[in-house]
């Protein structure tokens, strides 16, 4: 598949680091869930869902190019709009797919739907307040993006029972992220008066998807270093956490 900066799907040169976070996330979800059958929520290309095995997981994504091949049951659809009955599944894991739709709380309420009683629900959504910047979302592929509050807040909508997590990362990953961070905000002091939000999604899109190729084609040891046991699951200090973790039953 075209790389983008819509989806993970390649550990390649200087993607390696989001991939896998992506990665950890998934055997980081893994311990939540019960022994039945799993949804596997905007699932992309599929890299991890064998670290929820011996489960039976069954995969949705709206892009039927990244479904394709996958050695496993999967559905293109909508996930404000799952086709399931109530009921079907033990266990639902979202993988930073959340923050991809402008109305996240349909996609609450359609996997509340579809899980069984007692079942558990896991959704990894980024931190707003360590990506990007806390006052606007950066990557033109998200709508909507959280911190532990509004999380907590979205969730207990649909569920009774909500915690929420942080996955955070290790120094040397620290130490990528601030590099990485301090480029963002040089390449944004360019565009001093943000006529960038003026500007179409899609054309937004175009940009950041070449950006993101150029800077990321070439080999970097600190980049390719990172591996899953860079993360980690925390509860302390949310708002320094990568990512959310929102465990629900």
């Amino acid at each position: 598949m075209k790389v983008t900066g819509e989806r993970v799907s390649t550990a390649r040169g200087g993607f390696n680091p989001t991939f896998q976070r992506h990665v950890a996330a998934y055997a980081l979800s893994a311990p939540f869930l019960g022994p039945g059958r799993v949804l596997d929520l905007g699932c992309g290309v599929g890299h991890s869902y064998h670290l929820l095995a011996p489960r039976e997981t069954v995969g949705v994504d709206l892009d039927a190019a990244a479904l394709a091949g996958q050695d496993r049951e999967t559905h293109v659809a909508d996930m404000r709009a799952l086709p399931f009955p109530d009921g079907a599944f033990a266990s639902v894991v979202s993988v930073q797919s959340l923050e991809h739709v402008p109305d996240a709380e349909r996609v609450v309420a359609e996997v509340r739907r579809v899980l069984e009683p007692g079942g558990t629900a896991v959704f990894v959504t980024p931190n707003r307040l360590t990506f990007g910047r806390p006052d606007e979302i950066i990557d033109p592929y998200h709508y909507v993006e959280y911190d532990a509050d509004q999380l907590r807040e979205l969730l207990r909508r649909s569920f009774p029972e909500v915690q929420i997590d942080g996955l955070f990362g290790s120094e040397r990953m620290a130490d990528l992220l601030a590099r990485e961070r301090a480029r963002m905000e040089r390449v944004l002091a360019v565009d001093r008066f943000r006529l960038r939000r003026r500007l179409p999604r899609r054309l937004l899109q175009v940009a950041y998807d070449a950006s993101l190729r150029l800077d990321r084609r070439r080999e970097d040891p600190l980049a390719t270093a990172i591996g899953v046991e860079d993360f980690r699951l925390g509860s302390e200090r949310l708002d320094e956490a990568l990512d959310l973790v929102g465990v629900c039953r």
